[in-house]
């Protein structure tokens, strides 16, 4: 969403007339988007602030602006720091804070026209916001509320980008589960989106798992365009330590879904996100979300060590799992995915598959399959922003080694 979000403060700034520079020290203006997920996060902003000291010293006409998911709290200590603190949903009120005259008529930010940053890839927002208040998470609080984009407006902006040659498509969301757009909800718009016609890949995030249901596992089933990929976050695989997260289901009910989800899509790649060191979770419970791991066997695991978020609910809770104790948990547990994924890496070796290519470094191009799964082909070709066909020839543990088909 960060990404997101920095494209539409792009675009704001540049029908400003402003240009990107090819260095900060060269910046007459700095717009920072910030992530408030992780107090980690908060304290690189506040980091930031004594280099733009130093750099207002060099440049006085230096102007720095933040924006993006900012606590009321964080808003007035990053005051002093900042030139301007703007509320993402009030990016369309910098011209007039940067006294310029030229007006953003748009009232929901979500209708700014972004400046994408990629020319193959698009990050297309379908609702902000959260209504879930999981105890670790500051979202609701600086997102607000749920509010979803009119369907028109999606199916308008996906268009535009497929017809300009766009081959991916993440729509995104705090909970895209919940999007609702009058009788029109999740599965009804991944339906609308699959019909447009063209060469693309859908992908989408974040899902929620108490609102992942049949209908959307159907949905996937069904398109064409939708690639048999999906992170569901279990977070903890522990039914007390999920109480205590307030997540809202449990552990036989994550998995029952994972079960129906594979029945319908067999092959299907699965990652998740999971916290290790929340408060109050014992050894044993932590045991338990290995074991998990270990059972459903994810293609993927993003792991995250707790810490204090201020603002949240957990941050009254003792946080009483040492940091040597969750680096422990955290090297654990990535044992077991290492296991996982070379497994699951090894059923590619031989097979052909489409990969979209991103990026390239020394002949060495890569991508993501439509497993999003990392692969890296050698060619001496351009094949940046291409869907190419590849077939595996070696299984790594966190990517496939591939040559082109037909070269």
């Amino acid at each position: 969403m960060n990404i997101s979000d920095s494209e539409r403060v792009s675009a704001v700034l540049e029908s400003l007339k402003y240009k990107k520079t090819s260095s900060i020290n060269e910046a007459d203006l700095i717009a920072v988007v910030m992530c408030s997920i992780r107090q980690s996060a908060v304290n690189r902003v506040d980091g930031l602030t004594n280099k733009f000291k130093i750099f207002k010293k060099s440049n006085p006409r230096l102007t720095t602006i933040l924006t993006g998911c900012v606590l009321k709290k964080d808003k007035r200590a990053f005051a002093e720091g900042f030139d301007h603190v703007v509320d993402i949903k009030d990016i369309k009120k910098i011209p007039k804070i940067l006294g310029k005259k030229h007006k953003i008529h748009n009232e929901n930010y979500l209708d700014i026209t972004p400046k994408y940053s990629s020319k193959f890839s698009a990050m297309v927002p379908i609702m902000t916001g959260c209504n879930n208040f999981c105890a670790y998470c500051v979202v609701p609080y600086v997102r607000e509320r749920e509010i979803s984009r009119p369907a028109k407006e999606i199916i308008s902006e996906v268009k535009s980008l497929i017809k300009n040659g766009y081959k991916e498509i993440w729509l995104l969301g705090q909970n895209v589960n919940s999007y609702k757009d009058g009788d029109i909800d999740f599965p009804k718009l991944l339906k609308m989106v699959n019909n447009i016609p063209g060469e693309f890949w859908i992908r989408f995030t974040s899902s929620h798992p108490k609102d992942f249901n049949n209908e959307v596992i159907s949905a996937m089933a069904e398109g064409g365009h939708i690639t048999p990929y999906l992170n569901l976050p279990i977070q903890s695989g522990d039914d007390k330590v999920l109480k205590s997260m307030n997540r809202h289901y449990t552990v036989k009910e994550y998995k029952n879904k994972i079960k129906a989800l594979r029945k319908k899509i067999p092959g299907i790649c699965l990652s998740t996100d999971i916290i290790v060191g929340f408060p109050g979770e014992t050894k044993i419970q932590f045991e338990n979300t290995a074991r998990l791991v270990d059972d459903i066997k994810y293609d993927m695991v993003y792991i995250n060590k707790y810490s204090k978020r201020a603002g949240t609910a957990a941050a009254k809770l003792k946080d009483n799992v040492s940091v040597e104790e969750k680096k422990r948990r955290e090297r654990a547990l990535n044992e077991v995915l290492k296991k996982t994924a070379l497994e699951k890496n090894k059923k590619f070796v031989g097979k052909e598959t489409t990969v979209l290519i991103d990026s390239n470094k020394e002949n060495i191009w890569y991508g993501k399959s439509e497993h999003y799964k990392t692969v890296q082909i050698k060619s001496d070709k351009n094949l940046l922003g291409k869907f190419i066909k590849v077939k595996i020839t070696e299984a790594l543990i966190w990517s496939l080694r591939g040559r082109l088909i037909n070269e």
